[in-house]
């Protein structure tokens, strides 16, 4: 009989019982909730700066001329990537929920919205970079 020394024995991998625990499914969970907050944080700036009118038209005016620049406009580029990648992925897990097929079916879908995404996003980006060249 062959025997094996005790530092060749690896010990066995953990079974996760839960559907987030590592993966691809971990990382659009995660994704969600931070661009949910990406998405809330433009929300809170778009109504503060929208209330800069009240105060001085100048002071809007000035507002809004700082977002024309490009720094602004490859952070609009990623706020939109926010919209739409929480858009997709929550088409997702609505699936998820209501289909009794969805958990199983859960990877394809994941690399649906992947697709999707980049479908969507690579004629926004020329178009809107094209303001800025």
């Amino acid at each position: 009989m062959l025997t094996r020394d005790a530092a060749e024995v690896k010990p066995p991998r953990p079974v996760h019982n839960t559907f987030y625990r590592g993966g691809l499914s971990m990382w659009a969970w995660v994704a969600q909730r931070v661009s949910g907050m990406v998405i809330y944080v433009f929300l809170l700036v778009h109504v503060a700066d929208n209330l800069t009118l009240r105060v001085s038209p100048a002071a809007y005016d000035e507002v809004i001329h700082t977002y024309k620049t490009l720094i602004m406009g490859i952070g609009e580029i990623g706020l939109v990537a926010a919209i739409l990648g929480h858009g997709f992925n929550g088409i997702r897990i609505v699936i998820l929920d209501f289909w009794s097929k969805g958990i199983e079916k859960s990877k394809l879908m994941l690399w649906i919205v992947v697709v999707l995404w980049v479908l969507a996003m690579i004629p926004f980006v020329i178009r809107h970079l094209s303001h800025y060249i």
